[in-house]
């Protein structure tokens, strides 16, 4: 009975103890993330939400910096008010001139950083959202590999920019990764939009062509049925003299 109730207290010591290593365990895994509201499909717009907890015990976060992918650069960025941040979005010029909406757009942004506007941050145990509005998607890519840096309030740096590799463990710290879904339907939106009103233009001119048509044929019917209706009557005129004489 003794070595029952012993062997009973070890196991329920063994799985305290294995929540305790798990309870210590799991702030090691998180960290910067980005994801979409919604879908983040290639070619379109989407509302995305950078998720920034913090890992420490006795310092806050104060400062959250975004830098965007150089390869596939974004012209439109517009940061979604966070109460108790203020955001700063930089832009620069372009090597190469992107296509947008029938417009060439030489500058794209290149970082997006929120400072706590109040001094206090992220506390400790709790996380924050950083939404944003980007746009155009690039279509020749599946995803977007942001990298992004965490000053905390004792001035540490944390920098989530490592990429992950095809095969490997995730990194200690890994960078932010969107990724990107199938462009909808009808989204190539030149082409598409091309064909579409040359078909509302043809139902159109076909509509016309029947109107002018059915409106043909009833001035005709019109002029037949006049002539007949006078033909009537001078028939009608002559074989009234007949009688008579």
């Amino acid at each position: 009975m003794q070595a029952s109730r012993i062997a009973s207290r070890l196991a329920a010591a063994t799985a305290v103890a294995g929540t305790a290593v798990l309870a210590l365990s799991v702030p090691a895994f998180a960290h910067v993330t980005v994801q979409p509201e919604g879908t983040a499909a290639k070619g379109g717009y989407a509302v995305v939400d950078f998720k920034v907890p913090n890992e420490r015990d006795k310092a806050s976060t104060t400062k959250v910096e975004v830098n965007f992918p150089a390869d596939h650069p974004l012209a439109s960025v517009m940061p979604e008010p966070v109460p108790g941040w203020t955001a700063k979005v930089t832009k620069s010029k372009l090597d190469k001139p992107l296509s947008m909406h029938g417009e060439k757009i030489d500058e794209a942004v290149t970082k997006v950083t929120w400072t706590a506007a109040d001094g206090k941050g992220i506390q400790p145990g709790y996380f924050q959202k950083f939404p944003l509005s980007v746009g155009a998607l690039p279509e020749n890519t599946d995803q977007l590999v942001f990298k992004a840096l965490q000053t905390y309030s004792d001035n540490e740096l944390v920098r989530w920019i490592e990429v992950q590799q095809a095969g490997q463990d995730e990194p200690q710290n890994p960078a932010p990764v969107l990724q990107l879904s199938a462009a909808a339907d009808g989204h190539h939106g030149t082409a598409n939009g091309k064909d579409a009103a040359d078909k509302t233009e043809n139902a159109a001119a076909t509509t016309d062509s029947g109107s002018h048509d059915t409106d043909t044929t009833a001035r005709v019917l019109g002029v037949v049925g006049i002539v007949v209706g006078v033909a009537g009557v001078a028939y009608g005129v002559l074989a009234g003299r007949r009688r008579t004489a």
